[in-house]
């Protein structure tokens, strides 16, 4: 049960970039961006945990699913599994909307070129 959570981060990770490949958007239609992009939300997160700690706001949870390895005091090392997944789970449901939204607005100019 220790790997469970970590487990099922890396399986949501796995997923979502399975949705990702379907539909290009974001991994596999700019890799580069889209690393740029999760790593700054990444580490900015990370600072947010970090001055969380330090300040005794944020305190790492017990559990028999948790691995109980720590990269720092009070932070898991499934966080950082965690916040891959957020900006990650973030961007990739942006670009679909955004994608969406197209198709739907040139869907609407053609309906209207026909009538």
């Amino acid at each position: 049960m220790a790997l469970a959570y970590l487990t099922a981060l890396l399986v949501s990770i796995v997923c979502l970039g399975l949705i990702d490949h379907r539909w290009r958007l974001a991994l596999f239609r700019d890799a580069r961006a889209t690393l740029v992009t999760v790593a700054i939300g990444v580490a900015f997160f990370l600072a947010w945990d970090l001055g969380g700690i330090a300040l005794g706001v944020f305190f790492r949870g017990e559990g028999p699913w948790m691995t109980g390895l720590l990269l720092a005091p009070e932070l898991p090392l499934e966080e950082v599994f965690f916040l891959i997944l957020l900006c990650y789970n973030t961007l990739v449901a942006w670009r679909g909307a955004e994608a969406w939204l197209a198709t739907r607005a040139h869907a609407a100019t053609r309906s209207g070129e026909r009538s």
